[in-house]
């Protein structure tokens, strides 16, 4: 033992308040960045998803909207619209979109088109160059005044080509007989082009890769139930869903 009090221990090492030593350091920083990164991988996949669920949720509210602006439409004419509207010579001239606009809040647009002249005549063009987010899906690759919601029309479908529809004439459950049709983004029209979905075009769905949502897309019925139609769902019941008098037995899709 030291005869000096004031001497310190020559077998005890201290190391400097507050530091440790570099390797410890080390560690900590790799195990906390082993953490960072393992909770980017589980939160990335979520913050991907989310804008699409969100635009699918955007896509749905639209077609409601239409469904119940075609509904409105029905109510004050008694009948649903035809598909388009034609000259004395039987050429189409507007679509089923332009006379809805008025259930819309678009009643001043409506207003501003010459009904008598075609959609894409020069006296129609400040109206066909508006462009229309109700009209837009917010997933589909557009071009400015295009849309990919299309009635499914036919002689036996929900809106009759080029005269208008009864809903007395839908003997068909409407929960289960389309009324519109979201198309993929290669048959995108102008919104008011008298251009629509026969059955071969809604058939497509079940061939094309070119969706606007993963698997599949959406639809309006004439309940105004709006539904996914998986691109795997079986040919035939498809084909069921486009008639309005077919009396199919359908079951779940």
């Amino acid at each position: 033992m030291t005869s000096n009090p004031y001497a310190s221990p020559e077998s005890l090492e201290i190391s400097p308040p507050g530091k440790r030593p570099w390797r410890k350091q080390v560690l900590s920083v790799l195990v906390i960045g082993a953490i960072l990164l393992v909770l980017a991988a589980l939160f990335l996949p979520a913050t991907r998803r989310a804008p699409q669920a969100s635009r699918r949720t955007q896509c749905k509210n639209n077609l409601k909207q239409i469904a119940m602006a075609l509904f409105n439409y029905q109510d004050v004419y008694g009948v649903l619209p035809p598909a388009c509207i034609v000259d004395a010579e039987g050429r189409p001239l507007h679509s089923w979109r332009t006379l809805i606009l008025p259930y819309l809040d678009e009643q001043e647009l409506y207003k501003s088109i010459d009904l008598s002249k075609a959609w894409n005549d020069p006296a129609n063009a400040t109206a066909f160059k508006t462009v229309l987010s109700i009209y837009q899906c917010p997933s589909a690759d557009l071009l400015p005044g295009n849309t990919t919601y299309l009635a499914v029309a036919g002689t036996d479908c929900c809106l009759s080509p080029t005269a208008p529809r009864h809903f007395s004439e839908i003997t068909d459950d409407r929960t289960n007989t389309l009324m519109v049709f979201e198309v993929g983004s290669g048959n995108a029209v102008p919104w008011m082009s008298p251009q629509d979905a026969d059955e071969p075009m809604v058939m497509s769905l079940l061939k094309t890769s070119d969706n606007s949502h993963t698997g599949g897309t959406q639809a309006a019925m004439a309940d105004g139930k709006i539904v996914f139609l998986s691109k795997n769902m079986d040919s035939n019941t498809l084909r069921a869903l486009t008639t309005i008098a077919g009396n199919e037995v359908i079951g779940e899709y």
